[in-house]
C-alpha cells in the first residue's frame, strides 16, 4: 500500500527546487509529445514569480512521506469560491504510481468550499487531458486556438512557447454541494 500524500505550503526556501522540478516535469512532457529539446524553461521563471505572487496563490509542495514528489500553485478566490489550478506537476520519475489522483483528492478536501474548480492544458497533453477528466472528474469547456483564443491570455504567456502554439483545453470542474 502506497502512503498517503501530505500538502504542505511551500517557503520561500522551497521555490528554487519548485521551480526546477516544476520545469523538469513539463520540459519531459513536450519531449514525449515532439522529440524537441527546449531552449528555455517552460513555464519561465518570470512566469512562475508571477503565479507566486498572484493575488489569492497558494503555493503547496506535494509529499509522499515527508519526501517531495510533486507540487500545485491553486487561486483560490475567497468571495466566489470558483477557484482555480494553475500549476500542477509530478516530479519526473514518480508518474504511473497514482500520486497525482491522490494529490488532486487532497487538495479538493483541503479547499472544500470550493464551488468549482478551472484549469487548463496544453492541447497536445494527453496524459493530462485523461488525467483530468477521466480520473479527477473535470469537464472540457473550452477549446482555445487560433479561430478561438483565450481572452485571458497575454501576448508574453508561455503557452506560444509550446508546440502547437496557444492550443489549449478549459477544464472546469463543479464540486458537489451535498454535506459530507
Amino acid at each position: 500500500m502506497t502512503a498517503a500524500i501530505t500538502l504542505h505550503p511551500a517557503s520561500a526556501d522551497d521555490l528554487p527546487r519548485f521551480k526546477s522540478d516544476l520545469q523538469a516535469a513539463f520540459a519531459l512532457a513536450v519531449v514525449e509529445a515532439f522529440g524537441d529539446q527546449l531552449d528555455e524553461p517552460i513555464p519561465s521563471d518570470a512566469t512562475l514569480e508571477t503565479a507566486f505572487s498572484a493575488p489569492g496563490a497558494v503555493v503547496l509542495r506535494i509529499l509522499q512521506d515527508g519526501v517531495d514528489v510533486g507540487g500545485a500553485v491553486v487561486t483560490i478566490n475567497n468571495e466566489t469560491q470558483h477557484n482555480s489550478l494553475d500549476l500542477f506537476f509530478i516530479k519526473v520519475g514518480q508518474h504511473s504510481r497514482g500520486l497525482g489522483r491522490q494529490a488532486w483528492f487532497a487538495i479538493e478536501q483541503r479547499f472544500p468550499s470550493t464551488v468549482a474548480w478551472e484549469t487548463h492544458t496544453p492541447y497536445f497533453e494527453k496524459r493530462n487531458i485523461h488525467f483530468y477528466v477521466n480520473i479527477c472528474g473535470f469537464k472540457i469547456v473550452e477549446f482555445f486556438n487560433p479561430r478561438h483564443p483565450d481572452p485571458d491570455a497575454d501576448e508574453d504567456d508561455d503557452a506560444g512557447d509550446f508546440p502547437g502554439g496557444a492550443e489549449a483545453f478549459q477544464f472546469q470542474k463543479v464540486m458537489d454541494s451535498t454535506p459530507r
